[in-house]
């Protein structure tokens, strides 16, 4: 069961165990320049506002309301990232996630089953978040906002069809004897965690209502293997839920609601001296996507007329450590 709880989707297992949640957040966040560096980790800046297709029928396209779910505003190039958390009881719960029905870990088109080799997912207890596309160990590009039709998205270059758009999620609990087990060895098991998505933007004067996602600029970030063995894993129970990308300018016009302010950009928050961050565990990494890799980014599209060309230098790095519990900072209010 997935429900929509005060921004986050929030998915229970209760028919496994009373323990079995988790939640997803979907984070604004600074789009990262692409100009061939790594960069650490941005921050946080606000949840995206989601809602449920089904409050507002007549003003979305008509495919949104066959698959349901939920969706959210971004301006076209925002950057976001996805935050995981494990609820009170550190659960853990396999997350595929994918971006037009493909597998942003893998890039293996959307499976109703759990893939285990290559891995296809995270989990929840191990992972604390997601900021882009796994192209090779240690290192992803950047999750961006991109107008379904136009080739930029991952959804696009793979399959050469603008046909899904937006973001799908299938969730799998853990079986209940083996957490029981684990709560038995807990020391050996990272603690909880907090998980943020976000997507950088540039807002076009006009543009299609429904999007999916491209590829931005590279950042250190660690896919980890799981843990855990297959078979322990309850495949026979599932939720999923699919989250819609709605262009920020069509966002007053569907709910009556102003749209988020357009996003702050790297080299704003460079200037203001604000720290980015590192994040360190000792568990082994997945090698990430070739197929994915050689994928063309946002940039690669845009030309550099419209990427700016800007030199960003993260003067401060705040390093966190994965068995100190410690979350990423998420901002509340505005940074600057």
């Amino acid at each position: 069961m997935i429900t929509l709880e005060r921004q986050q989707l929030v998915i229970r297992f209760p028919e496994i165990h009373p323990h079995a949640e988790a939640r997803i957040s979907f984070q604004r966040t600074l789009r990262i320049p692409d100009d061939g560096r790594d960069y650490p980790l941005p921050p946080g800046m606000g949840e995206f506002p989601l809602h449920h297709i089904e409050d507002y029928p007549k003003k979305l396209p008509a495919k949104w309301a066959q698959h349901g779910g939920v969706f959210m505003p971004m301006y076209q190039s925002e950057a976001l990232w996805l935050s995981f958390g494990t609820g009170n009881h550190d659960y853990p719960i396999a997350l595929q996630i994918a971006a037009g029905k493909i597998n942003a870990v893998n890039a293996e088109p959307w499976q109703e089953d759990m893939q285990f080799e290559p891995q296809g997912y995270v989990v929840t207890n191990q992972q604390p978040w997601l900021d882009g596309f796994c192209i090779e160990k240690g290192k992803i590009r950047q999750f961006v906002a991109a107008p379904l039709g136009e080739g930029v998205t991952v959804e696009e270059q793979i399959t050469g069809e603008a046909e899904f758009g937006g973001i799908q999620i299938k969730a799998w609990p853990l079986k209940a004897d083996v957490y029981e087990e684990m709560l038995l060895n807990r020391p050996s098991f990272h603690g909880e965690y907090g998980l943020d998505m976000v997507m950088a933007c540039m807002c076009e004067e006009s543009a299609p209502m429904d999007m999916g996602l491209g590829m931005g600029g590279s950042m250190k970030q660690e896919v980890y293997d799981d843990e855990f063995r297959p078979k322990d894993w309850d495949t026979n129970v599932s939720s999923r839920c699919y989250v819609h990308l709605l262009n920020s300018i069509s966002y007053a016009q569907v709910t009556g609601h102003l749209p988020p302010r357009q996003p702050y950009e790297a080299a704003d928050y460079a200037a203001a001296g604000l720290p980015w961050f590192d994040y360190y565990s000792d568990q082994a990494s997945i090698d990430g996507s070739e197929v994915l890799k050689n994928l063309k980014t946002w940039k690669d599209f845009q030309g550099e007329k419209k990427e700016q060309s800007v030199n960003i230098e993260p003067k401060t790095v705040i390093h966190l450590e994965g068995k100190s519990g410690t979350g990423r900072p998420v901002s509340q209010g505005d940074h600057f």
